[in-house]
């Protein structure tokens, strides 16, 4: 019996990976797309999207999770007059995204902003479009100067998705409660769940720094 569980606790633990590598891909996109309209030339588009992003950085994440499960379908409720029901999986990976572009897009922000304006003029002086200097010069730079707060965006990222839990899905916090309620040994599966995020949290953690070197060594050839 105890392999039995241990085999779905470690199912569980892909389901964990998968709903965070599908978050922060979700949640990358979204804080690019924050960052743009927070420094929008229009006012009124930057002062919405900031007055957004403070509204969600100031709620619970749990609260957001539960809104996007259960809100969504009511607001398609009053809105169609059906009932549709979303995959707790999929609410589960928006909600997680919209949490984490929230913060991540400040950390981008900040490293746009920490690139020297001369670099844009020179990519000018070289005949390159706006967008041209963006993708080729500014972004590998800026992906070097938010990597450190993408990190710490990422590791909280893989612990939040135990929040999801609560609408059902069979991630490894809930394995670990139903392994629980079924052989009531709550230390066994807790504490075998705590190794097991701890087991990814370090090799997250091995990952950026293999990611770090890279950078730095391309910013060496660069230069």
């Amino acid at each position: 019996m105890f392999s039995n569980f241990l085999s779905l606790m470690l199912s569980a633990t892909l389901m964990t990976l998968g709903l965070a590598v599908c978050a922060l891909i979700l949640g990358l996109i979204l804080s690019m797309i924050f960052v743009v309209f927070e420094t929008a030339k229009i006012r009124c588009v930057r002062n919405a999207t900031s007055i957004f992003l403070t509204l969600l950085r100031g709620l619970p994440e749990i609260l957001v999770v539960l809104l996007i499960y259960f809100g969504s379908t009511q607001v398609l409720f009053i809105l169609t007059g059906d009932f549709i029901e979303f995959s707790p999986f999929w609410s589960g990976v928006v909600a997680l995204a919209i949490i984490f572009a929230a913060y991540a897009s400040q950390s981008l922000r900040g490293a746009i902003q920490a690139i020297p304006l001369g670099q844009w003029e020179s990519a000018s002086a070289l005949g390159l479009s706006r967008s041209q200097a963006f993708i080729s010069i500014i972004m590998p730079q800026v992906w070097r100067h938010a990597l450190p707060g993408l990190s710490n965006q990422w590791l909280i990222l893989l612990k939040d998705t135990a929040l999801v839990s609560l609408i059902g899905v069979n991630d490894l916090m809930r394995q670990a409660e139903l392994s629980n309620a079924n052989t009531h040994q709550p230390f066994t599966w807790y504490g075998i769940a705590a190794l097991l995020y701890l087991a990814v949290t370090i090799l997250s953690k091995i990952g950026i720094a293999l990611l770090e070197k890279r950078f730095t060594r391309f910013e060496r050839e660069a230069a």
